[in-house]
């Protein structure tokens, strides 16, 4: 496999040597018909004639010496945390006092898979979710906000599989027993990225107007007290149940095209982010234990958390103090 910018490859090499060693053609003839310089056909005629076909395979440019690379056993620092805690290198190289871009070498040095590939849980690599390039941001906080609803699986008393692994066994009472789902409502600022979630027993319209109400209050109390937009898929709650609040409040609804949920992409990465470090994080054995932990993780989220997106600072490093 050649260079991806070389002009020749192997087997163009070995044709030039062979014109200007069997043939007797002069080197600048030769390295005219295959569009090189004389000098890079010298170059290939005298590597051929000193270690034969091997020497017209591409060599490594990497230096024999690196003086400045990251000690190894930083590196294995950097592997290690990021196989526990499961974070990206802009969480990673402030914790360890790294660059996030030596981070991100180190972790394609020793071919850690993306993020985006893994099981939360687990980090066992899965199939890759579907990304958009096309990125924006409002320019004052709450500008835009967006909302949507994740179902999280109910945990049974004890554990479910998580806990126990998929061998756990099935008894007729295990088996009879309905676990069901927590619906878990969000909000989240399109400027600030600040977020507030709810766990409600469904999505129904009135469970939505009641999760909107409460979430414009936590917003307002933490400097955004006004919301002019809102942006939501197509559901139903969401296109009738929403309209009146909405015409009380002055916000003006945006629904996203049907089938594309990436439009709607904050707080569908905000869900993810729920799953990856809150309800899939730690094996919890049972529901309320993992109800009870969303709130100090929502805290630590708006507060604490480094975000990418916000140069590596919280959601409410964007508002005013209130």
């Amino acid at each position: 496999m050649s260079h991806r910018n070389a002009r020749l490859t192997p087997r163009g090499r070995l044709l030039l040597v062979r014109r200007v060693l069997e043939d007797r053609r002069p080197v600048a003839h030769v390295a005219k018909e295959l569009g090189v310089s004389r000098q890079c056909a010298h170059r290939w005629v005298a590597r051929f004639r000193s270690e034969g076909e091997a020497g017209l395979v591409d060599r490594s440019s990497r230096p024999h010496r690196s003086p400045s690379r990251t000690p190894p056993e930083v590196e294995r620092e950097v592997v290690e945390l990021r196989q526990r805690e499961r974070r990206g290198q802009d969480w990673l190289g402030p914790e360890l006092g790294l660059a996030p871009r030596t981070v991100s070498r180190i972790l394609r040095r020793h071919q850690q898979p993306q993020l985006r590939e893994c099981d939360p849980l687990t980090g066992a690599v899965i199939r890759a979710s579907r990304t958009t390039f096309v990125r924006y941001e409002r320019d004052h906080p709450g500008d835009l906000v967006h909302m949507d609803v994740k179902k999280i699986g109910r945990i049974p008393e004890g554990g479910g599989w998580r806990a126990h692994g998929r061998q756990m066994p099935r008894t007729a009472k295990r088996r009879r027993t309905v676990v069901g789902f927590d619906y878990v409502h969000s909000l989240v600022d399109d400027h600030s990225r600040l977020a507030y979630s709810e766990i409600l027993p469904n999505e129904q319209g009135p469970t939505c107007v009641g999760f909107l109400l409460r979430a414009v209050a936590y917003f307002a109390d933490h400097g955004i007290p006004e919301i002019q937009e809102l942006m939501t898929d197509n559901a139903w709650a969401y296109k009738w149940s929403l309209r009146t609040i909405c015409a009380d409040l002055g916000i003006h609804q945006i629904f996203i095209k049907p089938h594309c949920p990436w439009q709607n992409g904050k707080v569908e990465r905000l869900n993810r982010t729920l799953q990856v470090e809150w309800a899939y994080h730690q094996v919890f054995t049972s529901n309320a234990a993992r109800s009870a932990a969303l709130a100090p993780w929502l805290e630590h989220y708006n507060t604490q958390r480094r975000h990418s997106a916000l140069g590596g600072l919280p959601p409410i490093s964007r508002l005013s103090p209130t």
